[in-house]
């Protein structure tokens, strides 16, 4: 499946403005925006359409209604640690945001709102600048479910806010309020909740109006950072699939379905 239009996405909306941003709003707020499977590849395709847009020279992704992303959809995840080929999509559509988002030429700003996890803070994070609520909370929430910390956090939480604070939220999977999050440096700025999406898209309009060149060509100079971390990256993503497909994961999912700590089989308990 591959989207070429606006037309296509059926879990993002899409509001071209006359400024040159384009919003992104991940729409499935019935369900804190969680990504089942069709989102998630919407999720790693949208960044080449805005690419092709001629009007638009930066976007703007955030969630509707209360939260940014609730990770990934819990039957999407049950399906992968009971179906091989399940986990094999999955495995290659993680690998299509991370890559994609890298690979964007136009700067794209998150406005995070609510509670941003997994598949979700992947996207919030690789966001060239993000702009958090600050009652807004953030994990990479992997171990939580019992697979490795994948997506994306191999290749930016060490560099945004070091390694030890890194391994640190990764292996223990505790949330991160907005303020706490600005100062270790994991997003760009914290603000009232009211004026996230608001700042969001005034930083939008600022890197809109500026030289196309030359916004893009550093941006892609950045990104030659993010780049180096890539071989970690396919490890951690590998060893997050193989872990969907072990007796944890199982675990993980019937422990957050019936809303109790988790007892993992690898624990030995």
């Amino acid at each position: 499946m591959r989207l070429t239009r606006y037309e296509d996405f059926e879990h993002l909306t899409i509001d071209r403005r006359p400024d040159g941003v384009v919003l992104v709003t991940l729409n499935r707020p019935d369900v804190l925006n969680a990504a089942n499977v069709r989102m998630h590849r919407e999720m790693s395709q949208v960044w080449e359409v805005i690419d092709d847009d001629e009007d638009v020279r930066a976007s703007v992704v955030t969630g509707a209604g209360r939260a940014f992303s609730a990770g990934g959809d819990l039957d999407m995840i049950e399906e992968m640690t009971a179906d091989y080929e399940a986990t094999l999509v999955q495995w290659r559509d993680a690998g299509a945001i991370v890559d994609r988002m890298l690979a964007a030429r136009k700067p794209i700003v998150s406005a995070i709102n609510g509670v941003a996890v997994g598949a979700g803070l992947a996207v919030a994070l690789l966001a060239d600048v993000s702009i958090i609520g600050s009652s807004a909370r953030i994990s990479d929430g992997h171990v939580r479910l019992g697979v490795a910390a994948g997506d994306h956090a191999a290749v930016i939480w060490p560099l945004l806010c070091g390694m030890a604070k890194a391994k640190y939220y990764l292996m223990t999977a505790d949330f991160i309020e907005g303020p706490e999050a600005e100062r270790i440096g994991l997003v760009t700025r914290c603000v009232p909740d009211d004026d996230v999406l608001s700042e969001a898209l005034a930083v939008a309009g600022r890197l809109a109006g500026g030289s196309a060149t030359a916004v893009q060509w550093t941006k892609r100079v950045m990104n030659q950072w993010l780049r180096h971390a890539l071989p970690a990256f396919g490890e951690s993503v590998a060893l997050e699939m193989l872990g969907f497909l072990g007796p944890d994961a199982k675990e993980g999912v019937e422990s957050l379905r019936q809303r109790r700590p988790p007892r993992f089989p690898s624990t030995g308990r």
